[in-house]
């Protein structure tokens, strides 16, 4: 069985990001922390606030990527910074979950870098009877 958990891959010109967890809904949470972790320190935000996302795609793949492009917006767009991530059902084409966390604060919230996109560049999606694995790769 596959213990959750984020890497951060290097590349030449973008960052990766290689999660895993016991199904797929625990390694779309942990990407979307590993994704967090890239911007900023998610152990500074405090989860004041909760914002429900819901998401449908034609595949796997292209709704990891919508999934980690709605989280991006939330702190771009929004200045949403989300610290925690809850995927309460998810299937081949669909996703629910509860994200949490508060406002940005630049007096606590010291960014790290910025992340331009979520790409499709060696996006990876698997599956199987010990877990799930996830690689994805940002824009910076």
């Amino acid at each position: 069985m596959i213990s959750p958990g984020f890497t951060i891959l290097d590349h030449p010109a973008d960052l990766g990001i290689e999660a895993c967890g016991r199904n797929l809904a625990e390694s779309f949470e942990q990407a979307a922390l590993g994704l967090i972790s890239v911007i900023l320190d998610p152990t500074t935000v405090r989860p004041a606030e909760t914002r429900h996302v819901e998401l449908s795609a034609v595949d796997t793949e292209q709704l990891l990527v919508k999934w980690l492009s709605e989280i991006l917006y939330l702190y771009d767009g929004q200045r949403f910074v989300p610290s925690r991530f809850s995927i309460s059902g998810i299937s081949g084409n669909r996703l629910q979950s509860t994200v949490c966390g508060e406002a940005f604060c630049p007096d606590r919230h010291s960014t790290h870098l910025d992340v331009k996109a979520v790409t499709y560049h060696q996006l990876c999606v698997k599956e199987d009877t010990d877990g799930s694995w996830i690689r994805v790769f940002l824009d910076i």
